[in-house]
């Protein structure tokens, strides 16, 4: 075997002269001469051909996989670099939710479609979305952050509406409460890359403290109603 891999048969050099006829001598070097010829053109034709191929295209490189959308994404750009555990961390100590729940809880509000939410594509191309997200996820395991997340903020809600309701709050404290509620999500908001324009931000921050308005009222209204139950029984 050459140096390129191919096969050349041995020529009849290899064999004992004595063992043939003059007759044969001239067979014998017309098939020495063959050989000759046949190894130059494995060594030096066919191997030039193997290399180029003439004739078939080179191989194009493989488009990348990745859906356009997903490349698209621009979402997070703000956290290249950011390690799971730093953001985690920063999220632990300012809300109930985890790192891994607050950027499936994202995609899933950005990968909604009429049919429900791209699980799949959410999962497979997790690492290509967000940053510090180094792994693919099953559409399952993507389901179950999202589930923990809904649940996380409807137990949030109620307590925090508990706390508003039940007057352990002054008006004053609730309002703090509300504020720094909503300078941390507006933090999350602009690390995600979402722009709030100031009439935005002013409009969300007057929804919010309608409805907490409403939210004392009914408190105070459901308070007296139960004080004047009390009278009466009395």
């Amino acid at each position: 075997m050459d140096e390129d891999g191919l096969n050349v048969p041995d020529s009849d050099a290899d064999t004992d002269p004595a063992s043939h006829s003059p007759a044969d001598s001239g067979s014998n070097a017309d098939a020495d001469s063959d050989a000759d010829a046949a190894s130059t053109e494995a060594d030096g034709t066919d191997g030039a051909d193997e290399s180029s191929m003439p004739g078939v295209p080179d191989p194009e490189p493989e488009e990348s996989d990745v859906p356009e959308d997903v490349r698209k994404y621009a979402r997070f750009k703000k956290m290249d670099g950011a390690q799971y555990d730093r953001v985690n961390e920063f999220l632990r100590d300012r809300t109930y939710i985890t790192a891994r729940e607050w950027a499936i809880a994202r995609l899933c509000s950005d990968f909604r479609t009429e049919t429900g939410v791209e699980m799949t594509k959410i999962g497979e191309n997790l690492p290509e979305l967000v940053p510090f997200m180094t792994d693919t996820y099953t559409p399952q395991a993507v389901n179950q952050a999202r589930s923990s997340f809904e649940d996380k903020v409807r137990t949030a809600g109620a307590t925090f509406l508990y706390g508003a309701m039940c007057d352990f709050f002054t008006a004053e404290e609730l309002d703090d409460v509300m504020y720094e509620a909503t300078e941390v999500a507006k933090f999350l908001l602009e690390v995600e890359g979402v722009d709030l324009s100031v009439e935005e931000e002013l409009e969300a921050e007057e929804r919010i403290s309608s409805v907490m308005r409403e939210v004392r009222e009914a408190s105070e209204e459901l308070r007296e109603r139960d004080a004047d139950a009390d009278a009466d029984e009395e």
